[in-house]
């Protein structure tokens, strides 16, 4: 395998497991000087990182990300994705409380569920194809929702609450920004 072969597999492997953006960059610019000091030597690349690149990535990784912090990332992330949906829906209707039925909650929550699940398993924010995925099946249940338990309005949602949304995910989306920011410069 060669040094880019090598990074290449590394990076999937990261991404796989929701490594952020600056600490995925970060360790592959270590291991990149680590496969560069030992090409030096006379080494190969497998030399450093073993038989199975695989299971060296997910070692790394799990030591750098373990399941609970990615856990917390992707609920906030997904938390902060829901508080600007709603934010846009205050904003759009020009109210500051709006009517929940079992509808819009069954949406939601098949909505938020599907893409975090997909998130975790995917380990990372492919905002596209899992907010599709995810859609394809929280529509339909609100449907069925909708014609099983009628129109009600179950509560109102005040504006504040789409504001306390956005704060878990908040920190997230800063840094996730910022090291796009970078990564381009």
């Amino acid at each position: 395998m060669t040094n880019a072969q090598i990074l290449a597999a590394c990076r999937t492997n990261w991404e796989y497991r929701g490594i952020d953006d600056a600490s995925m960059r970060e360790m592959l610019d270590e291991l990149s000087v680590h496969l560069e000091d030992a090409q030096a030597a006379g080494r190969t690349g497998q030399d450093v990182v073993g038989r199975d690149v695989r299971a060296f990535a997910a070692a790394w990784a799990r030591a750098r990300a373990p399941l609970q912090r990615r856990v917390l990332r992707t609920a906030s992330l997904g938390c902060f994705a829901i508080g600007c949906v709603l934010l846009l829906s205050h904003v759009t209707r020009w109210t500051t409380s709006l009517d929940v039925t079992p509808g819009n909650l069954a949406f939601w929550a098949v909505l938020g569920t599907a893409t975090v699940a997909w998130e975790l398993r995917r380990g990372s924010l492919g905002i596209r194809r899992s907010w599709a995925v995810a859609f394809a099946a929280a529509l339909p249940t609100a449907l069925l929702t909708d014609h099983l338990a009628g129109d009600a309005v179950l509560f109102e949602l005040p504006l504040w609450a789409a504001l306390v949304l956005l704060l878990p995910g908040l920190p997230y989306a800063v840094t996730d920004a910022r090291a796009r920011t970078s990564s381009r410069a």
